[in-house]
């Protein structure tokens, strides 16, 4: 693939990553109200913490829905230790060797 394959192709990409972005935005106004008010209401609830972090972990790529991960891990590690762990590890398998989706194309 020469170089106007290539930019061609991301110029293709633009408008996917545009959505995804935009995706991931809405992601953190939909998941922020409910991480500080679980960590407020000092929920134990496994089950309610873990769907969060669930849900989380599917927008990492995205700085602020990454820092609402890490919160919510660091306040789950005091309950579960152990699934926490897990989490950032999955983390980690998923997101730590790629590129921010906001950093492509550039």
């Amino acid at each position: 693939m020469d170089n106007d394959d290539l930019d061609n192709f991301i110029d293709q990409l633009k408008p996917l990553i545009a959505q995804m972005q935009q995706l991931q935005e809405q992601a953190y106004s939909i998941y922020k109200p409910q991480v500080d008010d679980l960590i407020k209401t000092q929920t134990k609830d496994k089950n309610t913490i873990e769907r969060l972090l669930d849900y989380l972990l599917d927008y990492c790529g995205n700085e602020k829905v990454l820092t609402l991960f890490k919160k919510l891990c660091r306040y789950y590690w005091d309950i579960n230790p152990r699934a926490t762990a897990d989490y950032i590890q999955a983390y980690r398998e998923i997101w730590e060797d790629d590129l921010p989706i906001s950093k492509v194309g550039e």
